[in-house]
């Protein structure tokens, strides 16, 4: 090539990419006006109710159920996230039962779930959130496939973790003394140390500016979880497919106790230690996160249990029991929201 074609060759990269770089910038600021647009008008036809699901296993069960219609003129609106988003989130805007929700998918840890829920309640019109997937099983007393309806959560992530020789912090909830863990018991010095769980640290606006109020449990509303307990003995499925089904027939709970952290848990002895020293039935990885940023709003989590969190043998259920699960937990969704009453206004939910 010469130096002429050369140089105009690169003219013409130089020229695609101002062309590309300008589609990007310019047209998504014009998105981002028109997305809050089209909220303006959505929320006009509210309120909603809010529905946050995790991942796409978890979507595709919703959506498979067929319950969702939705709306005519605005099916979703796509809102960015953070810089890393390249499309953003949607937000899908219908009804199922005649109840008007808003539905996204925040994508998996506490972060993601933090961020979707507070830029739901920010934008949205709601009036409170249905917050669903899959969780690891705990509680040796439920079976995958199992649905739970927690009536709280404990961010189980949050540590102090201390040198061998450290000084225990009195105001953490629980410790785990990494060297009991030895094998053979006793054996040497373990200098991982121990951990201690601590509490969240939140503010309220019932309280103080600036006061922070500690807190081990993020606890539901007591409302809905009550209206809950009437889903308890509904029919879930029990099979994958026609050769792959649950040696029992899959039940629902409420009023047990659940688990949050940034740790897809897949251990015996931690899943044991969770069980015996919390008392939580089910780890996650976002629950707390909707449930603590609720801002004021009735909040309800719905679990189906895909797997034994490690007390299995041999390669982690979820890979198999995963979708039967998270149909299960779609299902007490939809069961959920068709016994919430009807509504015109969020007052009627607080009163």
């Amino acid at each position: 090539m010469n130096s002429t074609m050369a140089a105009r060759c690169f003219v013409v990269l130089l020229f695609l990419s101002f062309l590309v770089m300008s589609v990007l910038a310019i047209p998504s600021k014009r998105r981002r006006g028109s997305s809050f647009s089209t909220i303006k008008q959505l929320n006009r036809k509210g309120p909603y109710i809010g529905l946050i699901t995790v991942y796409s296993p978890e979507e595709e069960a919703f959506f498979r159920t067929g319950a969702f219609k939705p709306d005519a003129k605005h099916p979703f609106v796509d809102l960015s996230g953070s810089k890393y988003d390249v499309e953003g989130r949607r937000y899908r805007v219908g009804k199922i039962n005649g109840k008007k929700v808003v539905f996204v998918r925040c994508g998996v840890g506490m972060t993601n779930a933090a961020a979707a829920t507070q830029q739901m309640l920010d934008l949205f019109d709601v009036t409170g959130i249905v917050h669903f997937g899959i969780s690891g099983n705990l509680n040796d007393s439920m079976s995958i496939g199992d649905v739970t309806i927690a009536k709280q959560f404990a961010h189980t992530g949050l540590w102090n973790w201390l040198n061998p020789n450290g000084t225990m912090d009195p105001a953490d909830v629980a410790y785990l003394e990494v060297g009991s863990y030895n094998v053979p018991e006793g054996d040497g010095v373990n200098l991982l140390g121990q951990i201690g769980y601590s509490t969240e640290q939140l503010f309220s606006v019932s309280r103080e500016p600036k006061t922070a109020v500690s807190l081990w449990w993020m606890e539901v509303s007591q409302q809905w979880l009550q209206l809950a307990r009437s889903l308890e003995g509904m029919e879930l499925e029990r099979c994958v497919n026609s050769s792959l089904c649950l040696p029992e027939k899959p039940k629902l709970v409420v009023g047990l106790n659940g688990a949050t952290s940034n740790i897809f848990l897949d251990n015996a002895a931690y899943r044991d230690f969770l069980f015996q020293t919390f008392e939580v039935s089910s780890s996650d990885m976002e629950s707390s996160a909707v449930t603590c940023l609720s801002n004021g709003f009735p909040v309800i989590v719905i679990r189906g249990l895909s797997d034994l969190a490690g007390a299995e043998s041999g390669d982690n259920a979820i890979h198999t029991f995963g979708s039967l699960a998270a149909l299960n937990a779609a299902k007490a969704v939809l069961e959920f929201i068709s016994k919430l009453p009807g509504y015109n206004s969020p007052l009627q939910h607080y009163m």
